[in-house]
């Protein structure tokens, strides 16, 4: 079975990210510890989502039923969408960047199997080890949405260097660590 072919697919768990693969999740969690504490509860309320179902609810737009209790003022001024949205931008698009230059043909038969499955959610979206370029255009990234959704420059900067570096350490197999950027899971010895 090619990697393209693997049941988690490119940019999640069985795919071509594979070993050294992040979790979207486990990056957002980790940053928002250390960069807005205050924002954990909403973090905690996510991470029972899926990861298509925490992107749609951070995107959309429009006075809806609220699933976390508040409105959209509420949420353009915190960290957690920014680094949620722009993180998991990064995953999916490196990802199909997988699909591409391994199976071009098969990229629209992988996502429909992979989104057709009832009642079992899609696995988390990762991102594999990044390169520098890779890193600083996500940094510039969260940068440029933390300060169009209202955060000042300066903390936008800081959470987008703690994003990075939350990414630049993160080591093989990680599943994160909220007390420690990039640490390896206590089973990872």
């Amino acid at each position: 079975m090619s990697a393209a072919a693997q049941p988690g697919g490119p940019g999640r768990p069985g795919g071509p990210a594979g070993p050294g693969a992040t979790r979207v999740r486990d990056v957002v969690r980790d940053v928002v510890t250390h960069v807005a504490p205050e924002e954990l509860p909403l973090v905690t309320a996510l991470m029972e989502f899926d990861d298509e179902t925490v992107v749609r609810r951070l995107t959309r737009g429009g006075p809806r039923r609220e699933p976390l209790g508040f409105g959209l003022g509420e949420v353009a001024t915190m960290v957690t969408p920014v680094i949620w949205l722009v993180v998991d931008e990064a995953g999916r698009q490196l990802a199909g960047a997988a699909v591409q230059s391994t199976a071009k043909g098969t990229r629209a038969v992988l996502r429909k199997v992979l989104r057709k499955n009832p009642g079992h959610p899609a696995d988390p979206v990762t991102l594999p080890p990044l390169t520098r370029e890779q890193l600083a255009e996500i940094h510039r990234r969260v940068v440029e949405s933390a300060v169009q959704r209202g955060v000042g420059r300066g903390r936008a900067t800081s959470v987008a260097d703690t994003v990075v570096a939350r990414l630049a350490l993160a080591g093989p197999g990680d599943g994160g660590d909220p007390g420690t950027p990039g640490a390896p899971s206590p089973d990872q010895g």
